[in-house]
């Protein structure tokens, strides 16, 4: 899905809707993968979509309040900082997403 720009630093990538709650979604915002995950409580959260280590897919991967693990090798990253959890594997960039009038809208 193409974003639709709303201004120089945010992008709506989507309804609300298109989410399921305790999963991910890949969105292309400004020429980079941006993975968006609705928790289960409605805050969406949003990060780089591929993981450093192996380039795996990040919206695939296992969520909780605190941050995804990657699907392929079980690397885990925060959602506020978007530190892995181990050693070496190198971080993500996050991103602040809100919910707007029932669209995702990501702060880039």
């Amino acid at each position: 899905m193409t974003a639709l720009i709303e201004g120089p630093s945010e992008v709506a990538v989507g309804p609300v809707s298109d989410l399921t709650p305790g999963e991910g979604r890949t969105y292309v915002v400004q020429n980079r993968q941006v993975a968006v995950f609705l928790l289960s409580d409605g805050t969406v959260r949003a990060m780089d979509a591929v993981c450093p280590h192996k380039g795996g897919p990040l919206a695939d991967g296992q969520i909780d309040a605190a941050g995804v693990m990657c699907p392929l090798h079980q690397y885990a990253f925060a959602f506020d900082t978007g530190a892995c959890a181990s050693e070496g594997v190198g971080s993500v960039r996050t991103y602040a997403a809100s919910v707007r009038e029932g669209s995702v809208v990501v702060h880039v």
